[in-house]
Protein backbone atom coordinates (compact mmCIF):
# COMPACT_ATOMS: atom_id res chain seq x y z
CA UNK A 1 0.00 0.00 0.00
CA UNK A 2 2.78 2.33 0.81
CA UNK A 3 4.44 2.11 -2.48
CA UNK A 4 0.82 3.08 -4.54
CA UNK A 5 0.43 5.71 -2.13
CA UNK A 6 3.22 7.06 -2.80
CA UNK A 7 2.89 6.23 -6.83
CA UNK A 8 -1.04 8.40 -6.53
CA UNK A 9 0.99 11.26 -4.34
CA UNK A 10 3.51 11.41 -7.21
CA UNK A 11 1.09 11.04 -10.49
CA UNK A 12 -1.49 14.19 -8.99
CA UNK A 13 1.86 15.94 -8.49
CA UNK A 14 3.26 14.99 -11.97
CA UNK A 15 -0.10 17.55 -13.34
CA UNK A 16 1.64 20.70 -11.87
CA UNK A 17 4.94 19.48 -13.27
CA UNK A 18 6.50 19.90 -9.09
CA UNK A 19 9.61 17.52 -10.63
CA UNK A 20 11.17 18.58 -7.34
CA UNK A 21 8.96 17.50 -5.15
CA UNK A 22 8.24 14.14 -6.87
CA UNK A 23 12.23 13.40 -6.63
CA UNK A 24 11.90 14.33 -2.75
CA UNK A 25 9.23 11.82 -1.98
CA UNK A 26 11.40 9.22 -3.80
CA UNK A 27 14.79 9.68 -1.69
CA UNK A 28 11.76 9.65 0.84
CA UNK A 29 11.06 6.37 -0.05
CA UNK A 30 14.67 4.87 -0.56
CA UNK A 31 15.37 6.14 3.17
CA UNK A 32 12.29 4.11 4.16
CA UNK A 33 13.10 1.43 2.65
CA UNK A 34 9.95 1.47 0.37
CA UNK A 35 9.95 -0.50 -2.83
CA UNK A 36 10.07 2.00 -6.05
CA UNK A 37 8.53 -0.15 -8.72
CA UNK A 38 7.99 0.41 -12.37
CA UNK A 39 5.16 2.86 -12.34
CA UNK A 40 7.38 5.09 -9.22
CA UNK A 41 10.52 5.12 -11.90
CA UNK A 42 7.84 6.01 -14.88
CA UNK A 43 6.53 8.51 -12.96
CA UNK A 44 9.62 10.08 -12.25
CA UNK A 45 10.97 9.86 -15.73
CA UNK A 46 7.97 11.05 -17.39
CA UNK A 47 7.46 14.51 -15.23
CA UNK A 48 11.49 14.91 -15.47
CA UNK A 49 10.69 15.00 -19.11
CA UNK A 50 7.72 16.97 -19.11
CA UNK A 51 9.56 19.77 -17.02
CA UNK A 52 12.55 19.51 -19.72
CA UNK A 53 14.75 18.36 -17.27
CA UNK A 54 15.91 15.57 -19.71
CA UNK A 55 19.39 15.42 -17.39
CA UNK A 56 16.91 14.08 -14.60
CA UNK A 57 15.21 11.51 -16.87
CA UNK A 58 18.42 10.08 -17.53
CA UNK A 59 19.43 9.59 -14.12
CA UNK A 60 16.57 7.91 -12.71
CA UNK A 61 16.56 6.02 -15.88
CA UNK A 62 19.54 4.73 -15.23
CA UNK A 63 19.12 4.03 -11.41
CA UNK A 64 15.86 1.97 -12.97
CA UNK A 65 17.93 -0.15 -14.86
CA UNK A 66 20.12 -0.74 -12.28
CA UNK A 67 17.59 -2.40 -10.27
CA UNK A 68 16.76 -4.78 -12.62
CA UNK A 69 13.02 -3.30 -13.37
CA UNK A 70 12.05 -4.18 -17.20
CA UNK A 71 10.54 -0.47 -18.01
CA UNK A 72 7.06 -0.98 -19.74
CA UNK A 73 5.75 0.97 -22.93
CA UNK A 74 5.53 4.31 -21.65
CA UNK A 75 8.94 4.66 -19.93
CA UNK A 76 10.77 3.50 -22.97
CA UNK A 77 8.78 5.96 -25.33
CA UNK A 78 9.71 8.63 -22.94
CA UNK A 79 13.43 7.84 -22.26
CA UNK A 80 13.65 7.08 -26.22
CA UNK A 81 12.39 10.76 -26.73
CA UNK A 82 14.69 12.14 -24.30
CA UNK A 83 17.58 11.25 -25.76
CA UNK A 84 16.62 12.36 -28.99
CA UNK A 85 16.05 16.14 -28.08
CA UNK A 86 19.21 15.91 -26.07
CA UNK A 87 20.69 14.39 -29.62
CA UNK A 88 21.85 11.73 -27.93
CA UNK A 89 21.51 9.35 -31.77
CA UNK A 90 24.06 6.01 -30.68
CA UNK A 91 22.46 6.00 -26.89
CA UNK A 92 18.49 6.36 -28.42
CA UNK A 93 19.63 3.08 -31.29
CA UNK A 94 21.29 1.19 -28.40
CA UNK A 95 18.11 1.58 -26.12
CA UNK A 96 15.98 0.78 -28.78
CA UNK A 97 17.98 -2.63 -29.38
CA UNK A 98 18.52 -3.11 -25.33
CA UNK A 99 14.89 -2.72 -25.39
CA UNK A 100 13.61 -4.44 -28.27
CA UNK A 101 16.38 -7.84 -26.67
CA UNK A 102 14.25 -7.84 -23.64
CA UNK A 103 11.01 -8.27 -24.92
CA UNK A 104 9.91 -4.74 -25.37
CA UNK A 105 7.53 -4.69 -28.28
CA UNK A 106 7.90 -0.59 -29.41
CA UNK A 107 4.18 0.88 -30.37
CA UNK A 108 3.48 3.97 -32.75
CA UNK A 109 4.94 6.59 -30.55
CA UNK A 110 8.50 5.25 -30.12
CA UNK A 111 8.84 5.20 -33.85
CA UNK A 112 7.47 8.59 -34.47
CA UNK A 113 10.63 9.60 -32.14
CA UNK A 114 13.02 7.54 -33.70
CA UNK A 115 11.60 9.18 -36.89
CA UNK A 116 11.04 13.02 -36.34
CA UNK A 117 14.97 11.98 -34.52
CA UNK A 118 16.64 10.99 -38.16
CA UNK A 119 14.45 13.96 -39.85
CA UNK A 120 16.17 16.53 -37.64
CA UNK A 121 19.22 15.26 -38.39
CA UNK A 122 18.12 14.73 -42.55
CA UNK A 123 19.41 11.13 -42.27
CA UNK A 124 17.44 9.65 -44.79
CA UNK A 125 18.98 6.20 -43.84
CA UNK A 126 17.55 6.60 -40.37
CA UNK A 127 14.24 7.02 -42.01
CA UNK A 128 14.43 3.76 -43.80
CA UNK A 129 15.46 2.06 -41.05
CA UNK A 130 12.92 3.12 -38.64
CA UNK A 131 9.95 1.90 -41.77
CA UNK A 132 12.08 -0.99 -41.89
CA UNK A 133 11.15 -1.84 -38.22
CA UNK A 134 7.58 -1.22 -38.50
CA UNK A 135 7.02 -3.39 -41.24
CA UNK A 136 8.97 -6.27 -39.52
CA UNK A 137 6.99 -5.42 -36.51
CA UNK A 138 3.80 -5.31 -38.30
CA UNK A 139 3.07 -2.26 -36.23
CA UNK A 140 0.80 0.24 -38.72
CA UNK A 141 1.69 3.54 -38.42
CA UNK A 142 -0.66 6.09 -36.86
CA UNK A 143 -1.51 9.84 -38.44
CA UNK A 144 1.18 10.92 -35.79
CA UNK A 145 3.75 8.80 -37.06
CA UNK A 146 2.83 9.33 -40.97
CA UNK A 147 3.00 13.17 -40.28
CA UNK A 148 6.62 12.74 -38.31
CA UNK A 149 7.79 10.99 -41.16
CA UNK A 150 6.94 12.62 -43.58
CA UNK A 151 8.13 16.17 -41.95
CA UNK A 152 11.13 13.92 -41.38
CA UNK A 153 11.45 12.97 -45.70
CA UNK A 154 11.14 17.08 -46.00
CA UNK A 155 14.20 17.56 -44.14
CA UNK A 156 15.97 14.95 -45.74
CA UNK A 157 15.64 16.44 -49.22
CA UNK A 158 13.82 13.13 -50.61
CA UNK A 159 10.31 14.51 -52.16
CA UNK A 160 9.60 10.99 -54.21
CA UNK A 161 10.06 9.35 -50.81
CA UNK A 162 7.22 11.92 -49.41
CA UNK A 163 5.17 11.09 -52.11
CA UNK A 164 5.11 7.47 -52.25
CA UNK A 165 5.02 7.39 -47.92
CA UNK A 166 1.77 9.63 -48.47
CA UNK A 167 0.19 7.76 -51.22
CA UNK A 168 0.85 4.25 -48.61
CA UNK A 169 -1.58 6.08 -46.18
CA UNK A 170 -4.10 7.15 -47.79
CA UNK A 171 -4.40 3.39 -49.29
CA UNK A 172 -3.96 2.46 -45.71
CA UNK A 173 -7.01 4.27 -44.58
CA UNK A 174 -5.59 7.04 -43.10
CA UNK A 175 -7.24 10.51 -43.80
CA UNK A 176 -4.81 12.99 -44.02
CA UNK A 177 -5.20 16.53 -41.52
CA UNK A 178 -4.05 19.57 -42.07
CA UNK A 179 -0.63 19.04 -40.72
CA UNK A 180 0.04 16.44 -43.32
CA UNK A 181 -0.84 18.17 -45.88
CA UNK A 182 1.11 21.27 -44.80
CA UNK A 183 4.31 19.26 -44.73
CA UNK A 184 3.62 17.69 -47.77
CA UNK A 185 3.02 21.04 -50.04
CA UNK A 186 6.49 22.54 -48.02
CA UNK A 187 8.42 19.82 -49.32
CA UNK A 188 6.66 19.80 -52.86
CA UNK A 189 7.28 24.41 -52.47
CA UNK A 190 10.89 23.11 -51.60
CA UNK A 191 11.49 20.59 -54.33
CA UNK A 192 10.13 23.24 -56.69
CA UNK A 193 7.24 20.84 -57.67
CA UNK A 194 4.71 22.67 -58.97
CA UNK A 195 3.00 20.16 -60.57
CA UNK A 196 2.76 17.41 -57.79
CA UNK A 197 1.29 20.46 -54.89
CA UNK A 198 -1.75 21.73 -57.65
CA UNK A 199 -2.82 17.80 -58.26
CA UNK A 200 -2.42 17.82 -54.31
CA UNK A 201 -4.76 21.10 -54.04
CA UNK A 202 -7.26 19.32 -56.26
CA UNK A 203 -7.54 16.32 -54.48
CA UNK A 204 -7.76 18.40 -51.25
CA UNK A 205 -11.05 19.98 -52.69
CA UNK A 206 -12.41 16.80 -54.47
CA UNK A 207 -12.23 14.62 -50.97
CA UNK A 208 -12.59 17.66 -48.60
CA UNK A 209 -9.43 17.05 -46.47
CA UNK A 210 -9.61 19.84 -43.88
CA UNK A 211 -7.90 23.26 -44.76
CA UNK A 212 -6.79 25.27 -42.20
CA UNK A 213 -4.74 28.89 -42.18
CA UNK A 214 -1.40 27.40 -42.22
CA UNK A 215 -2.06 25.24 -44.97
CA UNK A 216 -3.69 28.08 -47.04
CA UNK A 217 -0.83 29.94 -46.46
CA UNK A 218 1.34 27.86 -47.09
CA UNK A 219 0.09 26.64 -50.27
CA UNK A 220 0.09 30.77 -51.13
CA UNK A 221 3.63 31.32 -50.52
CA UNK A 222 4.65 28.03 -52.66
CA UNK A 223 2.36 29.53 -55.34
CA UNK A 224 4.54 32.85 -54.82
CA UNK A 225 7.96 30.68 -54.92
CA UNK A 226 6.79 29.70 -57.49
CA UNK A 227 5.24 31.82 -59.72
CA UNK A 228 1.84 30.56 -59.99
CA UNK A 229 -0.18 34.08 -60.26
CA UNK A 230 -3.17 32.41 -61.44
CA UNK A 231 -3.55 29.48 -58.98
CA UNK A 232 -2.41 32.19 -56.07
CA UNK A 233 -5.55 34.22 -57.16
CA UNK A 234 -7.76 31.46 -57.09
CA UNK A 235 -6.88 30.04 -53.96
CA UNK A 236 -7.04 33.13 -52.88
CA UNK A 237 -10.45 34.20 -53.93
CA UNK A 238 -11.33 31.11 -52.32
CA UNK A 239 -10.31 31.46 -48.78
CA UNK A 240 -12.29 34.74 -49.05
CA UNK A 241 -15.38 32.65 -49.88
CA UNK A 242 -14.43 30.57 -46.32
CA UNK A 243 -16.19 31.12 -43.68
CA UNK A 244 -13.51 29.73 -41.22
CA UNK A 245 -10.34 30.81 -42.96
CA UNK A 246 -10.60 33.98 -44.55
CA UNK A 247 -7.11 35.60 -45.93
CA UNK A 248 -5.06 36.51 -43.27
CA UNK A 249 -1.73 39.07 -42.64
CA UNK A 250 -0.02 36.22 -44.49
CA UNK A 251 -1.96 35.73 -47.08
CA UNK A 252 -2.26 39.28 -48.08
CA UNK A 253 1.90 39.08 -47.32
CA UNK A 254 2.21 35.97 -50.24
CA UNK A 255 -0.09 37.95 -52.63
CA UNK A 256 1.94 41.21 -52.20
CA UNK A 257 4.78 39.25 -53.12
CA UNK A 258 3.11 37.44 -55.88
CA UNK A 259 2.39 40.48 -57.44
CA UNK A 260 5.01 42.23 -57.04
CA UNK A 261 7.67 39.38 -58.36
CA UNK A 262 5.38 39.76 -61.28
CA UNK A 263 5.94 43.76 -61.31
CA UNK A 264 2.14 44.50 -61.23
CA UNK A 265 2.20 47.28 -58.89
CA UNK A 266 -1.53 48.46 -59.54
CA UNK A 267 -2.67 44.55 -58.35
CA UNK A 268 -0.29 45.14 -55.28
CA UNK A 269 -1.87 48.71 -54.26
CA UNK A 270 -5.18 47.83 -54.84
CA UNK A 271 -4.77 44.51 -51.91
CA UNK A 272 -3.14 47.39 -49.29
CA UNK A 273 -5.88 49.14 -50.33
CA UNK A 274 -8.18 45.96 -49.08
CA UNK A 275 -6.69 45.38 -45.99
CA UNK A 276 -7.09 49.17 -44.90
CA UNK A 277 -10.25 48.59 -45.66
CA UNK A 278 -11.41 45.40 -43.61
CA UNK A 279 -8.37 46.05 -41.23
CA UNK A 280 -6.09 43.58 -41.91
CA UNK A 281 -2.48 44.63 -40.26
CA UNK A 282 0.38 44.68 -42.60
CA UNK A 283 3.42 43.09 -41.51
CA UNK A 284 6.96 43.96 -42.03
CA UNK A 285 7.28 41.29 -44.31
CA UNK A 286 4.12 42.19 -46.72
CA UNK A 287 5.49 45.94 -46.37
CA UNK A 288 9.02 44.62 -47.64
CA UNK A 289 7.28 42.92 -51.08
CA UNK A 290 4.87 46.42 -51.33
CA UNK A 291 8.21 48.39 -51.24
CA UNK A 292 10.20 46.14 -53.27
CA UNK A 293 7.30 46.27 -56.19
CA UNK A 294 6.84 50.06 -56.28
CA UNK A 295 10.49 50.40 -56.26
CA UNK A 296 11.34 48.58 -59.13
CA UNK A 297 7.88 50.57 -60.86
CA UNK A 298 9.74 53.93 -59.87
CA UNK A 299 7.15 55.25 -58.05
CA UNK A 300 8.79 56.59 -55.28
CA UNK A 301 6.30 58.90 -53.91
CA UNK A 302 3.73 56.09 -52.97
CA UNK A 303 6.50 54.39 -51.71
CA UNK A 304 7.28 56.68 -49.03
CA UNK A 305 3.64 56.83 -48.01
CA UNK A 306 3.47 52.92 -48.02
CA UNK A 307 6.57 53.43 -46.02
CA UNK A 308 4.94 56.42 -43.48
CA UNK A 309 1.86 54.25 -42.71
CA UNK A 310 3.80 51.17 -42.10
CA UNK A 311 6.19 53.06 -39.79
CA UNK A 312 3.52 54.84 -38.12
CA UNK A 313 1.47 51.41 -37.38
CA UNK A 314 4.18 50.00 -35.30
CA UNK A 315 6.19 48.23 -37.90
CA UNK A 316 10.23 48.45 -37.18
CA UNK A 317 12.11 48.06 -40.79
CA UNK A 318 14.08 44.91 -39.88
CA UNK A 319 17.39 44.04 -42.01
CA UNK A 320 15.52 42.63 -44.78
CA UNK A 321 13.41 45.34 -45.49
CA UNK A 322 16.37 47.84 -44.88
CA UNK A 323 18.07 46.01 -47.63
CA UNK A 324 14.95 46.30 -49.93
CA UNK A 325 15.36 49.95 -49.34
CA UNK A 326 19.08 49.85 -50.02
CA UNK A 327 17.86 47.97 -52.89
CA UNK A 328 15.29 50.37 -54.48
CA UNK A 329 17.77 53.22 -54.32
CA UNK A 330 19.85 51.46 -57.12
CA UNK A 331 16.26 52.16 -59.14
CA UNK A 332 16.18 55.55 -58.88
CA UNK A 333 17.39 57.84 -61.33
CA UNK A 334 16.98 61.49 -60.14
CA UNK A 335 18.70 62.59 -57.37
CA UNK A 336 16.13 63.77 -55.24
CA UNK A 337 14.28 60.08 -55.29
CA UNK A 338 17.20 58.70 -53.99
CA UNK A 339 17.39 61.33 -51.34
CA UNK A 340 13.68 60.43 -50.69
CA UNK A 341 14.36 56.40 -50.19
CA UNK A 342 17.29 57.63 -48.22
CA UNK A 343 15.14 59.48 -46.06
CA UNK A 344 12.97 56.21 -45.26
CA UNK A 345 16.23 53.54 -44.89
CA UNK A 346 17.98 56.43 -42.29
CA UNK A 347 14.93 55.48 -39.81
CA UNK A 348 15.70 51.58 -40.18
CA UNK A 349 19.39 51.99 -40.27
CA UNK A 350 20.92 55.31 -40.25
CA UNK A 351 24.70 53.80 -39.94
CA UNK A 352 24.06 52.44 -43.67
CA UNK A 353 22.66 55.59 -44.83
CA UNK A 354 25.76 57.77 -43.75
CA UNK A 355 27.85 54.72 -45.35
CA UNK A 356 25.89 54.99 -48.74
CA UNK A 357 26.88 58.42 -48.56
CA UNK A 358 30.95 57.79 -47.47
CA UNK A 359 31.38 55.58 -50.77
CA UNK A 360 31.03 58.91 -52.52
CA UNK A 361 33.61 61.38 -50.55
CA UNK A 362 37.15 61.33 -52.27
CA UNK A 363 38.16 62.11 -49.01
CA UNK A 364 37.72 58.37 -47.56
CA UNK A 365 40.43 56.22 -48.00
CA UNK A 366 40.38 52.34 -48.55
CA UNK A 367 41.08 51.29 -44.40
CA UNK A 368 37.94 53.67 -43.80
CA UNK A 369 35.43 52.22 -46.51
CA UNK A 370 36.74 48.31 -44.97
CA UNK A 371 36.39 49.41 -41.25
CA UNK A 372 32.53 51.10 -41.69
CA UNK A 373 31.76 48.27 -44.02
CA UNK A 374 33.00 45.35 -41.74
CA UNK A 375 30.56 46.76 -38.93
CA UNK A 376 27.65 47.16 -40.82
CA UNK A 377 28.09 43.68 -41.80
CA UNK A 378 28.55 42.54 -38.19
CA UNK A 379 25.38 44.30 -37.35
CA UNK A 380 23.35 43.14 -40.28
CA UNK A 381 21.56 39.20 -40.49
CA UNK A 382 23.68 36.59 -42.55
CA UNK A 383 21.28 36.53 -44.80
CA UNK A 384 21.26 40.12 -45.52
CA UNK A 385 25.11 40.47 -45.77
CA UNK A 386 25.23 39.86 -49.32
CA UNK A 387 22.71 41.57 -50.75
CA UNK A 388 23.82 44.60 -48.79
CA UNK A 389 27.12 44.62 -50.35
CA UNK A 390 25.17 43.92 -53.90
CA UNK A 391 23.03 46.46 -53.83
CA UNK A 392 26.48 48.80 -52.51
CA UNK A 393 28.31 48.15 -55.40
CA UNK A 394 25.38 48.45 -58.02
CA UNK A 395 25.28 52.15 -56.25
CA UNK A 396 28.69 52.66 -57.10
CA UNK A 397 28.57 51.78 -60.40
CA UNK A 398 25.12 54.16 -60.89
CA UNK A 399 27.37 57.10 -59.61
CA UNK A 400 30.35 55.93 -62.28
CA UNK A 401 32.59 55.08 -58.71
CA UNK A 402 33.43 51.85 -59.88
CA UNK A 403 36.87 51.70 -57.89
CA UNK A 404 34.78 51.65 -55.06
CA UNK A 405 32.86 49.44 -56.34
CA UNK A 406 36.06 46.92 -57.06
CA UNK A 407 37.03 47.78 -53.11
CA UNK A 408 33.66 46.58 -51.75
CA UNK A 409 33.62 43.46 -54.14
CA UNK A 410 37.12 42.88 -52.56
CA UNK A 411 36.33 43.14 -49.20
CA UNK A 412 32.77 40.86 -50.42
CA UNK A 413 35.18 38.50 -51.13
CA UNK A 414 37.50 38.49 -47.87
CA UNK A 415 34.45 38.60 -45.72
CA UNK A 416 33.25 35.32 -47.37
CA UNK A 417 30.22 36.91 -48.52
CA UNK A 418 30.86 35.09 -52.21
CA UNK A 419 31.61 31.51 -51.43
CA UNK A 420 32.51 29.64 -55.13
CA UNK A 421 33.09 32.81 -56.85
CA UNK A 422 35.82 31.02 -58.52
CA UNK A 423 36.67 28.06 -59.14
CA UNK A 424 39.53 26.09 -61.27
CA UNK A 425 40.59 22.68 -62.80
CA UNK A 426 42.87 21.60 -65.02
CA UNK A 427 40.48 21.54 -68.36
CA UNK A 428 38.30 24.91 -67.09
CA UNK A 429 38.48 27.80 -65.29
CA UNK A 430 34.72 29.64 -64.26
CA UNK A 431 33.42 32.31 -62.84
CA UNK A 432 30.32 31.60 -60.90
CA UNK A 433 27.71 34.80 -60.95
CA UNK A 434 24.45 33.70 -60.00
CA UNK A 435 24.77 35.25 -56.38
CA UNK A 436 25.30 38.44 -57.74
CA UNK A 437 23.30 41.23 -58.62
CA UNK A 438 24.22 42.87 -62.04
CA UNK A 439 26.54 45.76 -61.27
CA UNK A 440 28.04 43.21 -58.93
CA UNK A 441 28.48 40.51 -61.62
CA UNK A 442 30.23 43.34 -63.84
CA UNK A 443 32.51 44.26 -61.46
CA UNK A 444 33.45 40.60 -60.61
CA UNK A 445 33.67 39.72 -64.59
CA UNK A 446 36.02 43.13 -65.07
CA UNK A 447 37.87 41.82 -62.00
CA UNK A 448 38.41 38.42 -63.70
CA UNK A 449 39.64 39.68 -67.11
CA UNK A 450 41.99 41.62 -64.98
CA UNK A 451 43.58 39.08 -63.38
CA UNK A 452 43.58 36.66 -66.36
CA UNK A 453 45.53 39.45 -68.67
CA UNK A 454 48.10 39.97 -65.53
CA UNK A 455 48.16 35.82 -65.84
CA UNK A 456 48.36 35.63 -69.64
CA UNK A 457 51.17 38.01 -69.75
CA UNK A 458 53.69 36.52 -67.34
CA UNK A 459 53.00 33.04 -69.34
CA UNK A 460 51.85 31.21 -67.05
CA UNK A 461 49.51 27.60 -67.82
CA UNK A 462 45.97 28.07 -68.60
CA UNK A 463 43.36 25.89 -68.93
CA UNK A 464 41.88 25.52 -72.59
CA UNK A 465 38.52 26.98 -71.51
CA UNK A 466 37.22 29.67 -69.54
CA UNK A 467 33.49 30.04 -68.74
CA UNK A 468 31.37 32.82 -66.82
CA UNK A 469 28.13 31.50 -65.47
CA UNK A 470 24.96 33.12 -64.67
CA UNK A 471 22.43 30.51 -64.00
CA UNK A 472 19.63 29.55 -65.80
CA UNK A 473 17.10 31.62 -63.96
CA UNK A 474 14.19 28.92 -63.88
CA UNK A 475 11.73 31.11 -62.02
CA UNK A 476 9.35 33.25 -63.97
CA UNK A 477 10.12 36.37 -62.19
CA UNK A 478 13.66 35.96 -62.50
CA UNK A 479 15.87 38.51 -63.53
CA UNK A 480 17.59 38.76 -66.67
CA UNK A 481 21.32 38.06 -65.14
CA UNK A 482 22.30 36.73 -68.52
CA UNK A 483 21.17 38.99 -70.69
CA UNK A 484 22.44 41.87 -68.92
CA UNK A 485 26.51 40.35 -68.79
CA UNK A 486 25.81 39.49 -72.60
CA UNK A 487 25.48 43.38 -73.30
CA UNK A 488 28.45 44.31 -70.77
CA UNK A 489 30.72 41.58 -72.75
CA UNK A 490 29.64 42.93 -76.03
CA UNK A 491 30.47 46.49 -74.61
CA UNK A 492 33.62 44.93 -74.19
CA UNK A 493 34.88 43.04 -76.94
CA UNK A 494 35.87 40.43 -75.24
CA UNK A 495 35.81 36.74 -76.99
CA UNK A 496 33.42 34.96 -74.70
CA UNK A 497 29.78 33.40 -76.11
CA UNK A 498 26.90 32.29 -74.79
CA UNK A 499 27.12 28.68 -74.49
CA UNK A 500 24.42 26.81 -76.91
CA UNK A 501 24.16 23.92 -74.50
CA UNK A 502 24.02 25.20 -71.46
CA UNK A 503 21.83 28.34 -70.60
CA UNK A 504 23.47 31.30 -68.81
CA UNK A 505 26.83 29.84 -69.60
CA UNK A 506 29.51 32.07 -71.46
CA UNK A 507 32.81 30.61 -72.64
CA UNK A 508 35.72 32.06 -74.57
CA UNK A 509 38.77 29.64 -75.35
CA UNK A 510 42.24 30.00 -74.00
CA UNK A 511 43.39 30.90 -77.84
CA UNK A 512 40.77 33.31 -77.99
CA UNK A 513 41.27 34.94 -74.51
CA UNK A 514 45.48 34.97 -75.74
CA UNK A 515 44.32 36.85 -78.91
CA UNK A 516 42.59 39.00 -77.53
CA UNK A 517 45.17 40.00 -74.64
CA UNK A 518 48.04 40.26 -76.61
CA UNK A 519 45.89 42.79 -79.94
CA UNK A 520 45.51 45.06 -76.63
CA UNK A 521 41.79 44.79 -75.92
CA UNK A 522 41.21 45.84 -72.27
CA UNK A 523 37.68 45.44 -70.57
CA UNK A 524 37.19 49.02 -69.14
CA UNK A 525 37.25 49.87 -65.89
CA UNK A 526 39.11 47.44 -64.65
CA UNK A 527 41.04 47.28 -61.21
CA UNK A 528 44.87 46.39 -61.75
Amino acid sequence: MDTIFYNVTMKSLRFGKQFQLIEDLAYEMIEKEIELDNITYSTIITCAKRCDLFDKAVEWFEKMYKTGLIPDEVTYSAILDVYAKLKKVEEVLSLFERGRASGWKPDAIAFSILGKMFGEAGDYDGIRYVLQEMKSLEVEPNLVVYNTLLEAMGKAGKPGLARTLFEEMVESGVTPNEKTLTALIKIYGKARWGKDALELWERMKTNEWKMDFMLYNTLLSMCADLGLEKEAEELFEEMKGSKRCRPDSWSYTAMLNIHGRGGKVDNAMELFGEMRETGVKLNVMGCTCLIQCLGRAKRVEELVKVFKYAVERGIQPDDRLCGCLLSVVTFCEKEEEVEMVLGCLEKGNPKLVAFVKMLGDKEVNFDQIKEEFKQILNKAAVEVRRPYCNCLIDICRNANLHDRGHELLYLGTLYGLYPGLHSKTTEEWTLNLRSLSVGAAHTAFEEWMGTLTKIMNQKEELPEVFSAYTGAGTHKFSQGLAQSLDSHLKRLGVPFRQSDEKTGCFTATREDLLSWVQSSVQPTAVVQ
